[in-house]
């Protein structure tokens, strides 16, 4: 399959670039470079520089291309609190011009990244794909927004696509030199990861008077190459012909704040204190998903779904860039 993945310089994009061409798939990244990295594109795949709202770019990208992965766009729940403008324009006004060229060019599938965001506060737990969709920061709101413009492209074009909700991604492709590199980071794995690198013994997690067990927010954790494995299904099942469909992509567990700072410090073999901030505009006290769609219509199931098996890839990885 000719495939093209927007945001594919970046770190889930480029690890998924990896897993599909290791399959045997042509890819296409199309990347503006401001958040992702040249050296994450592998040399198989061909980069086009330019932005999922550029028409000309999008062109480009997209010749001889038969389905496409939209990985591209702003991701910190923070920022978006602080910038709803930015997110808006990035992840839904500036994307629509990649609909309108994909409808142009005729290509009919494709396979969105979504979030765990679009839900909010869950009423329920697990959540489920039928769970209401009420986003309680911008970055959720502007992912639904975009599933929403997705319902459209199908009713008046014959669009089909898959939508994977996913909850916490981390972990790395460590052999291949691949890992989380944003700046800054926001991420609560890396970010600790970092600390300890650097020496520092105190890590500051926001917010410590949740409704949870321990205080801090519960999370559920997936590993990026079970990412990447849900990403090649998902495109697959739409070139055999399967209907639009949203899937959630996590283990079905949930981790606290505290449990994650404490298994890294066990990973790295450091002492670290957790000193508990203040709470992150638009975060939700628990998420914790039900993936049992994704299993019973693309065949997916997580492979390396342990908490310390995602921390000690990530950590491997971490060792590397430091060098």
């Amino acid at each position: 399959m000719r495939i093209l993945v927007t945001g594919g310089a970046g770190y889930i994009g480029s690890i998924t670039c990896r897993v599909l061409l290791d399959a045997g798939h042509d890819v296409t990244v199309l990347d503006t470079l401001e958040k992702g990295h040249r050296w994450a594109v592998d040399e198989r795949a061909r980069l086009v520089v330019g932005d999922v709202g550029d028409a000309a770019a999008c062109a480009e990208a997209l010749a001889d291309v038969e389905s496409v992965l939209h990985c591209a766009g702003y991701i910190e729940v923070a920022e978006s609190e602080k910038e709803p403008e930015k997110y808006y324009e990035n992840n839904v006004t500036r994307p629509q011009v990649l609909l309108e060229t994909m409808r142009a060019c005729g290509v009919t599938s494709l396979v969105f990244s979504s979030t765990a965001a679009v839900y909010g506060e869950p009423s329920e737990i697990p959540v489920t794909e039928d769970a209401p969709l009420r986003p309680v920061n911008v970055y959720g709101k502007s992912k639904a927004r975009f599933e929403e413009l997705l319902d459209d492209a199908e009713r008046v074009w014959g669009l089909r696509s898959v939508r994977l909700r996913y909850f916490n991604v981390a972990g790395a492709m460590h052999e291949a030199g691949l890992g989380e590199a944003h700046t800054p980071e926001t991420h609560i794995i890396p970010r600790v990861l970092g600390a300890m690198a650097a020496g520092v013994r105190e890590f500051e997690v926001y917010g410590g008077d949740y409704p949870t067990p321990d205080g801090t927010c519960i999370r559920d954790y997936i590993h990026v190459l079970d990412l990447g494995d849900a990403h090649r299904r998902a495109l697959q099942y739409l070139e055999a012909g399967g209907e639009t469909a949203v899937c959630n992509l996590g283990n079905g567990r949930g981790y606290s704040n505290r449990e994650v700072v404490r298994t890294c410090a066990e990973v790295t073999g450091a002492e670290v204190t957790t000193v508990i901030g203040p709470r992150r505009e638009g975060d939700p006290a628990v998420l914790i998903a039900s993936a049992k769609r994704a299993g019973a219509l693309l065949g997916w199931k997580p492979r390396l779904s342990g908490l310390r098996t995602i921390i000690s890839d990530a950590w491997q990885w971490h060792q590397m860039a430091e060098h």
